[in-house]
């Protein structure tokens, strides 16, 4: 392969261990003084963000929206709501980006629209009209009640009943979220037309919302239980009756991969172009693997088992193993924290050294095989925000609230310095902004050395600096119950790499020998600023440290 062929593949599947950084543009910087943020204040944040070392954004939805649910019940697919801006600043902020040397990816959110989209208003109408079937309409039960048990992720029912048509429509979110009928052709073709807009625009790719939520059972099947004593696997939280069900008819239906495979022949049109899909399933590692596995769906997906609760070596250890098993050629995006879950600082971390630990935590998913979505403000150790609640702005929070708190604890406003309103406004932001964040602010720790932030920058240069963390495969190593290890191996151009990566995550030093299977070559490289030894075959791990350790 020549170097122009070798640089046309690299820039081709840039996202193929690519580390792509979240932006959720309500809370990243406002520009024009309204508490909101918008479009022209990411881009004057790009530098920032390409000074991490990622490779591309991805940013959560800035299209026209009546924002019941924050732009993710979307009324016009192919323009900018004005809270953020306008058309020709996306334009301008695609062209920063791609200056920087960032792709951009943007959030695709198909499976439902607003109610306020013309296309609904039009289905809703009459059971006759030119969109009658582009959403799930269903005749009630004979006493009235709704056509089965299926339950919306948001709280109730799944369906509500439009008096004009005297049917119910499905909504796995709120009851202004209908649910987009992807058994029709037409409905299906007029999606793919709108993320056809973009990518002529020139994006680089999509995140897809709910990607296996497209399709629904035609005979309505009710939803079975979930076995008594089963453990409940969908990324929702167990005060919520939806997790009471085992997901099987209205969502991750066979006819979807048929679907994907028509998407992904359009994003072919655009080479260089990839999209990750959000999985939220019964099975999460199973469908990831099914959906992008082959070369001809997805190019990579992620659930949510790096995003619960459970965070010690054997949990991450089964998770590895498990989609091992399952993956073949499929390829994962791991992440431990986005807009939908609380913070991993939090999550994961309340109980730890809140400088060390989320060092050492992203260095291990940096480390795992597959690309890795990083969300706004990770790199600063941000713990959840405490939101009071007549402050609070989560739908998805007001209906569950005490129980579950909703997901504005980690949609706050990104802070920049450490002001009051932490540099993201000059008034008072759509969320408030917690004081804890004041103290972990950029400007505060732009030139701290022993700063998460920098700390972040340098494993993400790590990782570039190294093919085998970047594309190569992995395989476990047994290095005791309290540590995580793992071997990367690359074959390219320059040779074979291999690395042994070991974490510890606790709070105690941990010492462990080498794995036989090793020889007398490994050399403990430096690092991005972890502190191990490694002498014979013995390796000591400080509290909440890491060694990669060099095996040619």
């Amino acid at each position: 392969m020549s170097s122009m062929e070798s640089k046309m593949q690299e820039s081709t599947f840039w996202w193929r261990g690519g580390v792509i950084y979240q932006i959720y543009p309500r809370s990243f910087m406002d520009s024009n003084g309204d508490g909101i943020g918008d479009l022209p204040g990411i881009t004057d944040k790009l530098d920032y963000v390409a000074s991490l070392n990622v490779d591309g954004i991805w940013l959560s939805p800035f299209f026209t929206s009546p924002m019941l649910d924050f732009g993710y019940d979307i009324s016009d697919y192919r323009d900018v709501d004005p809270m953020f801006g306008t058309l020709e600043d996306f334009k301008t902020l695609l062209e920063r980006a791609h200056s920087l040397g960032l792709k951009v990816m943007i959030d695709q959110v198909i499976s439902h629209t607003s109610d306020q989209h013309p296309w609904f208003q039009e289905s809703r109408q009459d059971r006759t009209n030119d969109k009658a079937d582009w959403f799930v309409w269903a005749d009630p039960k004979p006493d009235g009640t709704p056509p089965n048990n299926w339950l919306s992720i948001f709280g109730g029912s799944a369906w509500t009943f439009d008096s004009r048509r005297r049917q119910y429509y499905l909504h796995n979110f709120l009851e202004s979220q209908p649910d987009v009928n992807f058994h029709h052709p037409d409905a299906r073709q007029a999606q793919l037309d709108n993320m056809r807009f973009w990518l002529e625009l020139g994006v680089d790719g999509f995140r897809l919302d709910t990607v296996n939520f497209y399709f629904h059972d035609t005979e309505l099947r009710d939803n079975p239980p979930v076995p008594a004593g089963e453990a409940k696997t969908l990324g929702a939280p167990d005060a919520n009756p939806y997790t009471w069900q085992r997901h099987v008819y209205d969502l991750s239906r066979p006819e979807n991969l048929d679907f994907l495979k028509d998407l992904r022949a359009l994003m072919d049109e655009f080479p260089g172009t990839t999209t990750v899909g959000e999985i939220g399933d019964d099975k999460p590692l199973e469908r990831m693997a099914e959906y992008t596995a082959g070369g001809d769906k997805l190019h990579m997906a992620y659930g949510f088992d790096l995003l619960n609760e459970p965070h010690s070596a054997g949990y991450i250890r089964e998770v590895i193993d498990r989609f091992q098993r399952l993956a073949g050629d499929a390829w994962p995006c791991w992440a431990l924290s986005n807009h939908d879950v609380v913070r991993s600082a939090t999550r994961w971390g309340a109980d730890e050294d809140p400088l060390a630990y989320p060092k050492v935590a992203l260095a291990m998913v940096m480390s795992l095989r597959g690309s890795v979505c990083l969300y706004q403000g990770e790199e600063l150790g941000l713990p959840e925000a405490d939101v009071p609640f007549e402050r609070i702005q989560d739908p998805y929070g007001k209906v569950l609230w005490p129980e579950f708190k909703g997901r504005d604890g980690c949609r706050t406003p990104m802070p920049w310095s450490d002001d009051v309103q932490g540099g993201f406004s000059p008034v008072e932001p759509w969320l408030p902004v917690d004081t804890r964040h004041l103290l972990l602010s950029v400007a505060r720790q732009q030139d701290d050395a022993n700063s998460v932030l920098n700390a972040t920058r340098a494993i993400l240069a790590f990782r570039r600096d190294h093919p085998a963390l970047v594309d190569g495969d992995i395989s476990l190593v047994e290095v005791g119950e309290e540590l995580l290890g793992f071997i990367r191996k690359a074959d390219g151009q320059q040779g074979q790499e291999r690395l042994l990566c070991v974490f510890n995550l606790t709070g105690k030093p941990q010492e462990t020998a080498l794995p036989v299977s090793i020889d007398g070559n490994a050399r403990l490289l430096g690092g991005p600023g972890f502190q191990a030894s490694l002498e014979a075959s013995q390796l000591v791990l400080p509290a909440y440290q890491a060694a990669f350790i060099s095996l040619d």
